[in-house]
């Protein structure tokens, strides 16, 4: 089992928990394995580590990064290719995503999709005559809402919001506008508007928001697509888990309290904002909940 967690840094808001990009792999800190990437894993245990059928879809690409997001202002309004564009231009895999909104201040929103259908040509003449919010959808966030951000779907982040992330392992974002920001030397981020223009699902408007339910002592579906599933597991007893039909890496978020993962006759401590991937091979654990323990159970099918 693989356990990352991280220090704060200072004016950084956001951290990469589970990572196989290149460049930002997580490195083993500990035992035999120490100083070994996530990738460098891949190539040596293969299906025992992320499941046969998911080495055999992606090699030696571990297929997920996993985040959580910390927002004070808000974030570039953005959009990400899917697959087939992705490889074209970058030879990478696509980014669909998730949120799971962890906190949020009282009047907390985010941008999701288009509030109503619009056409390439209604977003070019908003986007040059700088109203482009006039066509965005604003959603409150709250405690425990779950947003879907397929690739294709408009979105940014807004202020008051931390939330976990989890999405294909990918690093491509076209940003198409930054609220007209200036940085310190008076200079503006570049904006990517004519590669996002391919890459924008112009087909759907809409949120694609839903609430998570919380059902204690059982896992919760919460996520369903071809990219990922993902459960929520609110425990106050111990629960045992047989994975055994999962053919996939099992990652875990804890996102409150925290909680001992045991397996084999060990055990390993997880607490609050720390992650833990859970190799193929296993089939079978133990979750011996703390208090107030809620988890993000990620795997793919």
């Amino acid at each position: 089992m693989l356990k990352q967690n991280y220090a704060p840094l200072p004016n950084c808001g956001e951290v990469w928990l589970i990572s196989g990009v290149p460049g930002n792999e997580s490195i083993v800190t500990k035992g035999f394995l120490k100083n070994n990437t996530l990738p460098e894993l891949v190539e040596v245990y293969m299906g025992d580590l992320v499941g046969d059928k998911v080495f055999e879809k992606f090699g030696y690409e571990f297929p997920l990064l996993f985040k959580f997001i910390d927002t004070e202002e808000y974030l570039s309004v953005q959009v990400h290719p899917d697959d087939e564009l992705a490889l074209h231009r970058h030879g990478t895999l696509g980014k669909t995503e998730m949120w799971y909104i962890l906190k949020a201040d009282d009047d907390a929103e985010l941008i999701s999709g288009f509030n109503k259908m619009v056409t390439q040509n209604d977003y070019l003449f908003h986007l040059k005559n700088k109203s482009l919010k006039e066509i965005l959808n604003f959603e409150k966030a709250e405690k425990g809402d779950v947003f879907f951000i397929p690739a294709g779907h408009v979105h940014a982040i807004g202020p008051g919001i931390l939330l976990a992330e989890i999405q294909q392992s990918s690093d491509v974002t076209y940003r198409i506008y930054d609220w007209d920001r200036f940085d310190v030397a008076g200079m503006t981020r570049e904006l990517h508007t004519d590669l996002a223009l391919d890459a924008i699902d112009f087909t759907k408007s809409g949120s694609n928001k839903t609430h998570s339910v919380v059902v204690k002592n059982r896992p919760v579906l919460i996520q369903e697509s071809d990219f990922f599933m993902v459960n929520l597991i609110d425990a106050d007893l111990k629960l045992d888990r047989d994975c055994s039909e999962i053919d996939s890496f099992i990652v875990h978020l804890c996102t409150e309290g925290g909680y001992d993962l045991i397996c084999g006759g060990e055990s390993l401590k997880i607490s609050i904002g720390e992650a833990v991937l859970i190799p193929a091979v296993i089939d079978e654990f133990q979750i011996d909940p703390r208090p107030n323990c809620k988890i993000l159970e990620t795997y793919i099918v």
